[in-house]
């Protein structure tokens, strides 16, 4: 009797898993609650291809910015032994080498490139860029010699720090938001570009960027509430297994935000940006739109999205959740949550807190730190300041 090659057995067991996997999600998203479970399920809709599970990537994709030299910064921040993301992993002396060679050459790359960056911002935003800039000169010098110190705790930290800084640099050079709101929505909050967001809870602090560049609304209406310091001291009041992390319900009969101003719920349209087109898709799945790939898939640990009551896609408010991507657990083809919710971010440091998040642990407050374009969104409350640092010269 022939036996199987162990290629033939592995096609065989992924095969296998990926149907047993199906079948679990689907149990688990028809359990959620406020996660959608009436919504029919689309196989043909389901994203195809290797997921992609580094929140930076899939931020530096979704950047409406072509700039060459941006794009190459952020790759030789990501393109980084997998090793410095887990806690638990050693760093072989080849994989130090291999770091610091990356850093090497973003240091080149950012002093090549520093007047072409400053030219490529429009000249009301350049004050805040020449402060990225020296944030990210003086990040880059300090990876360089964590680096050679090879310590993985700081310079995982300052290379999150640097990343940052990057990012909101180049969501800086863009003159004129490139997506138009439609009219039914234009009173509602709008992010129109990044901004970093830091909650501090009972098990940490977790950082998170907000992208206002494929869903302006969402997006606009988290900050508003981060404003209004609506998630100060509530509780996470959802815990599931290596799956999903839920807060934003607030105390008393309402399920979302009340506006003190009017004394209405204010909910939010289902807001998905699809790849290849311009404008997001508002008020309906990707699913019944027989539309698929969106810009911010749920494909990285920390993915944030709004959820939605049961059956009402346009009736999400205040609450939020966090899907604990696990490759093994959500492989690309199986992902039941794509064009089902809106993502508006990712976790980019604090995935350790994030994972030690369980029912009733304490959201203590959340705050805005930094925004760009500076004039990204009205604040509420403006009661901090941007940047700090003096800015660098370019003479």
């Amino acid at each position: 009797m022939q036996v199987f090659s162990r290629l033939g057995w592995q096609v065989i067991c992924h095969q296998l898993t990926r149907l047993v996997i199906g079948i679990i999600l689907i149990g688990t998203v028809l359990s959620l609650g406020w996660l959608n479970h009436t919504s029919e399920l689309c196989w043909a809709a389901l994203p195809t291809g290797n997921a992609t599970t580094n929140p930076m990537s899939i931020l530096r994709l979704a950047l409406p910015v072509e700039n060459e030299a941006i794009q190459t910064l952020h790759q030789y921040l990501e393109e980084m032994p997998q090793q410095l993301d887990d806690p638990e992993a050693r760093l072989q002396p080849k994989q130090w080498f291999e770091i610091e060679n990356k850093v090497t050459k973003a240091i080149k790359t950012f002093n090549q490139d520093a007047s072409d960056f400053l030219a490529a911002i429009p000249t009301p935003f350049r004050p805040q860029a020449l402060v990225r800039m020296n944030q990210i000169n003086a990040a880059l010098a300090d990876l360089k010699i964590l680096s050679d110190q090879q310590n993985k705790e700081q310079f995982v930290a300052k290379r999150t720090q640097a990343w940052n800084s990057i990012d909101l640099l180049a969501a800086s050079m863009e003159s004129q938001f490139p997506v138009n709101i439609p009219n039914d929505y234009q009173t509602l909050p709008q992010l129109n570009g990044r901004a970093v967001v830091v909650l501090d809870t009972s098990k940490g602090p977790i950082t998170m960027m907000v992208d206002g560049y494929n869903a302006p609304i969402t997006a606009g209406n988290f900050l508003d509430l981060v404003q209004r310091e609506f998630y100060d001291d509530l509780r996470f009041t959802r815990e599931d297994e290596a799956y999903v992390v839920q807060a934003g319900n607030p105390e008393g009969p309402q399920a979302g935000f009340v506006d003190p101003e009017t004394s209405q719920y204010r909910s939010i349209p289902l807001e998905v940006m699809v790849k290849g087109v311009s404008e997001p898709v508002y008020g309906a799945t990707l699913e019944e739109l027989g539309l698929s790939d969106p810009v911010l898939p749920f494909s990285a640990y920390g993915t944030v999205a709004m959820g939605h009551p049961a059956g009402d896609p346009n009736g999400g408010s205040s609450q939020f959740f966090f899907h604990l991507f696990e490759p093994d657990l959500t492989p690309a083809g199986l992902n039941l949550l794509d064009g089902q919710y809106a993502v508006f971010g990712y976790v980019v440091a604090g995935q350790d807190v994030l994972a030690q998040l369980q029912n009733g642990d304490h959201l203590r407050s959340a705050r805005v730190v930094d925004i760009s374009p500076p004039n990204g969104f009205t604040l509420r409350y403006l009661d901090w300041i941007l940047v700090q640092n003096t800015p660098m010269s370019l003479a």
